[in-house]
């Protein structure tokens, strides 16, 4: 235990920059079982690290433990937290839940002997945490760390405090909210270089590095997590790779799941279950059309999650249209569902149509346009940009 507090302690003190992230905001911290998912590498520990700074900084009741630890291959989650709540202990944050094998039952255990405790731990996006997960479903409140926003990037990189808009007062107030902003920074300066290696909050360490950290905490991804948490034999990781690959150079792109099949050497089958493993790490965006998404239902597009995804595996795909596009689905789909649209490009919460586009991009009827390179929009035109702002 006391291993673990000092460690605790080292963290806290480490000058290593972090910065508030938006989800710290509307987490309810009152929940007794708090779940933090997020991809590899997009700052899950730094922000409980960040939380901890931020809320108790100087209590001994709080403790921060990577299950990394070797430790944990010999002493179970409900002995070691039923010491630390005998030890005046509090809040347990457990960061890499997927390192424990009996993460699922331990936690339930520890939800109901230790009513005192709190915990908040992280997981792989991968692992299914409630879903046809008896042991936790009803109790624990899970939340999605993604990527930064384009508003956090610009406030790190220009030391604004730009706040959260929703998107029915960018719909209705864009031209106000967009002079504000504009007339502090000029955003347009820096969205170039946040699509290319400004979501993922390694670039504060070493931006030369970006890409190679990217592709590693890519290949980690597809190399223990999804095959781990799936149960994929690895020598069939491969095929994934590939998959993955052909998605990236090819994106957005409207599927055929047989043609696939043959350029992997597998079944339809074994594409539609490969397709939502990649999702579900969040490295893919699959978009259906209206009536929601069904895991049996070949979607009708296949984007890449983010634009920085895009630059590192296949940066011969990163013509505007598909930066655009990918840019647009991964920032609006964080707050509200997207599908396809007979009348534009997305439908957005089943209202909205937009058509996404460049600097002469223009509304039809009944579309809202998501114009690039411009500062200021009017009417029905918004600039691509804001909708970086939802988050």
């Amino acid at each position: 235990m006391e291993y673990f507090q000092n460690t605790h302690r080292t963290l806290l003190e480490s000058t290593h920059p972090t910065f508030r992230r938006e989800l710290q905001k509307t987490i309810d911290w009152s929940d007794r079982l708090i779940c933090i998912k997020g991809i590899r590498g997009v700052g899950k520990t730094t922000f409980l690290l960040d939380y901890l700074k931020q809320k108790y900084p100087n209590d001994n009741s709080v403790l921060y433990v990577n299950l990394n630890n070797f430790y944990f291959t010999q002493r179970t989650i409900i002995s070691f937290a039923d010491e630390f709540v005998k030890r005046g202990g509090k809040i347990l944050l457990l960061d890499q839940i997927q390192k424990y094998q009996n993460w699922s039952k331990e936690l339930r255990q520890c939800y109901e002997r230790l009513p005192g405790l709190k915990i908040i731990f992280t997981s792989s996006p991968v692992l299914r945490i409630t879903e046809d997960n008896p042991d936790l479903k009803g109790i624990v409140k899970v939340n999605h760390l993604e990527g930064l926003s384009f508003r956090e990037y610009l406030n790190y990189s220009t030391q604004n405090n730009f706040p959260v808009y929703s998107l029915t007062d960018v719909l209705n107030h864009h031209v106000e909210i967009a002079g504000e902003i504009v007339s502090k920074v000029r955003p347009l300066a820096y969205f170039g270089e946040y699509l290319k290696m400004g979501i993922y909050p390694y670039f504060i360490d070493n931006p030369n590095f970006y890409s190679n950290r990217l592709l590693k905490h890519i290949n980690l991804a597809l190399e223990i997590d999804v095959p781990y948490i799936n149960q994929i034999e690895l020598k069939y990781l491969p095929k994934l790779r590939k998959l993955l690959h052909i998605i990236a150079s090819e994106t957005p792109f409207s599927p055929n799941v047989s043609k696939l099949a043959a350029d992997i050497k597998t079944s339809r089958a074994t594409v539609m279950n490969y397709l939502r493993y990649l999702k579900n790490a969040r490295l893919i965006q699959l978009l259906y059309a209206n009536g929601g998404e069904n895991e049996l239902k070949k979607p009708d597009k296949v984007y890449m999650q983010n634009t920085n995804l895009l630059y590192a595996i296949a940066p011969e795909n990163t013509e505007k249209e598909n930066l655009r596009h990918t840019f647009f689905y991964n920032q609006v789909g964080y707050v509200k569902p997207i599908n396809s649209s007979v009348n534009g490009n997305f439908l957005v919460n089943q209202t909205w149509n937009f058509i996404v586009g460049g600097h002469k991009t223009e509304p039809g009827k009944g579309q809202y346009a998501a114009a690039d390179m411009i500062e200021t929009g009017s009417k029905n035109k918004i600039p691509l940009w804001l909708f970086g702002f939802l988050y």
